[in-house]
């Protein structure tokens, strides 16, 4: 299982996330990344890389 966390003071809504994430984690929600699936996350971290802004952490748990 993994813990997804996203600072919405970094993140800019560019949804790169939402774009690259393979089972679709996130959708934007108010013009930021939310990861609205995050029990279905992977830990690929595919997210992590695209983000330019280091809005996303993700955490084994």
């Amino acid at each position: 299982m993994w813990k997804v966390t996203v600072d919405t003071d970094k993140c800019t809504g560019d949804a790169e996330c939402v774009d690259v994430c393979p089972v679709d984690v996130y959708k934007l929600t108010e013009g930021k990344a939310d990861p609205v699936n995050e029990d279905d996350c992977l830990g690929c971290e595919s997210c992590v890389e695209a983000c330019d802004f280091d809005a996303i952490t993700v955490e084994k748990v």
